[in-house]
């Protein structure tokens, strides 16, 4: 079941759509075996706060097709939710509980974003959050597969896998880079994790993306802290290039893996035309998709041999971005890339690492008024670098601080702030609770597409690399942005209680946002 969370639960329900602007019907799908069932919408900030509900609805069962995972389940409409134009921006929770339903699965969770009902340029928020919401489709597995166990196309239209939006939280075992305590070691093979999730049935998504993973967590934090955020997904950057205007900050965060080429552009245009992007994410912009209607499609490992739109245009292959067929490799806007070091604390990368950045230049203004010095760790405290994260090719200059070495497409300017050491790895490397490629891993597929073959010399040009913290401006414009790159999935884990990473944050954030 933890493997297959399709219709384990007696009720399931999904948005019409992931986003919408305040004011708008919000559109829910359900499929429920109970006669009746309720329906309760909260705001998920600071605190978790209702704002609609609904009981005594009558229930209808719909099984879903064949084809749920690819194409979408097309349940029709069964409750609509009136949006108010005050509702504040922000991610909604929807919980659906069936009546009388079998002991522990009784309740499933939808959940959408509400977009401002007027432009940033006339209200006082300057930035905005955009959901990972690509990456939730690419992992999630509910009405079969996923894009990890075979699929090349999976659909927004299908309720989210258990655990995905909302569950309980527990301090290290939902996570992949579960960080040892003094005296323990390393859980490198993820059993912790394989275990806690198949005792409460939740499919691996749970470990690498969700709304609960990472973004809940910064959320929390931002709102507490008195930051006030516009919210957007994924997908309104690509089919709404204006979203981003007004804003003076972008903020991605925990594993924003799965990039459109409309969201990138809108990405680059607004960052071109002055406004910054701080990116809290490892892995980020890895791989091109393209979406098509309801559905996201990406092909992957195979792409360069069986996307077909190779033969009419190579550069929107759905494979990764930093492919030479597509030549648009993320470290040119992010200033890394997952090719220079993808994992950490992970398998076999960096078993029993830190779990922190090691300064170098701590004089720079993003460690401002953290008390850290050349050499000191920043974010082992909660194990904030892993599971996957983006470096940058380094070398050291006269003074023994790191610098960029000489590659194409990095952006002229760009100051190293921090790094660890973090790598690619291979087939038998990867931890033995999760299903790795059948005939090849991340390791042989970089040395493959970017270093030209797989062969002795190029794995080893491939293997080794870093998680980095860096500042780039990626346009040669006086007036264009500044990018933020902190090169973990797991930074977010850090901002409870570990200051140093709560301050750096603030940093970024006051920066650029008055």
């Amino acid at each position: 079941m933890a493997d297959d969370p399709t219709f384990y639960d007696d009720i399931e329900g999904y948005a019409g759509r992931l986003s919408y602007r305040a004011g708008d019907i919000a559109q829910l799908h359900v499929s429920t075996r109970a006669d009746t069932y309720a329906v309760t919408v909260e705001r998920w900030g600071r605190e978790r706060v209702q704002v609609w509900s609904r009981t005594g609805i009558e229930g209808t069962f719909i099984e879903p097709p064949v084809d749920a995972d690819s194409n979408g389940c097309g349940w029709p409409v069964s409750v609509e939710i009136p949006t108010g134009e005050d509702w504040k921006s922000g991610f909604y929770l929807v919980t659906l509980t069936a009546d009388n339903g079998a002991e522990g699965r009784t309740i499933a969770h939808a959940g959408f974003v509400v977009r401002p009902a007027t432009a940033a340029k006339n209200r006082g928020n300057r930035a905005i959050i955009v959901l990972a919401t690509n990456t939730w489709n690419a992992y999630n597995n509910w009405g079969g597969k996923s894009l990890y166990t075979g699929g090349t196309q999976v659909s927004f239209r299908r309720p989210f896998g258990r655990g995905m939006l909302c569950r309980p939280e527990v301090e290290r075992d939902d996570r992949k880079a579960r960080p040892a305590r003094w005296g323990e070691e390393p859980d490198v093979d993820g059993l912790e994790f394989q275990a806690y999730r198949t005792a409460k049935g939740y499919p691996p998504a749970v470990g690498s993306t969700g709304w609960f993973t990472f973004e809940r967590r910064f959320v929390e934090w931002a709102e507490t802290n008195g930051y006030e955020l516009d919210y957007a997904i994924s997908s309104d950057l690509a089919e709404d290039p204006g979203v981003l205007e007004g804003y003076d900050l972008m903020l991605s965060i925990g594993h924003d893996e799965y990039w459109s080429a409309g969201q990138r552009a809108a990405v680059e245009r607004f960052v071109e035309a002055g406004g910054n992007l701080a990116s809290f994410s490892g892995n980020t912009i890895f791989w091109q998709v393209r979406l098509e209607g309801d559905n996201m499609v990406c092909h992957k490992y195979t792409a360069h041999k069986t996307d077909p739109i190779l033969a009419t245009d190579p550069t929107q292959m759905s494979g990764m971005w930093c492919d030479p067929l597509v030549g648009n490799p993320e470290w040119s806007l992010l200033g890394g890339g997952s090719a220079f070091g993808l994992y950490y604390r992970f398998g076999a990368a960096v078993m029993r690492g830190s779990g922190g950045f090691t300064v170098y230049r701590d004089d720079h203004w993003l460690l401002a008024n953290t008390g850290l010095r050349y050499g000191d760790v920043l974010g082992s405290k909660h194990g904030a670098v892993g599971y996957e994260t983006l470096g940058v090719p380094l070398q050291f200059d006269e003074f023994q601080l790191p610098v960029m070495a000489d590659r194409p497409n990095l952006p002229p300017h760009s100051e190293v702030v921090a790094f660890v050491p973090a790598s690619n790895i291979g087939m038998g490397e990867y931890p033995k609770s999760i299903s790795a490629l059948s005939d090849q891993g991340d390791l042989e597929f970089i040395a493959e597409r970017v270093y030209g073959g797989v062969n002795e010399d190029n794995l080893k040009r491939a293997r080794f690399g870093n998680a980095v913290m860096l500042v780039c401006r990626p346009f040669t414009a006086a007036d264009s942005g500044e990018v933020v790159t902190v090169g973990t999935t797991d930074w977010a884990f850090g901002l409870a209680d570990d200051a140093p990473v709560g301050q750096v944050t603030r940093n970024v954030i006051d920066r650029y946002v008055s």
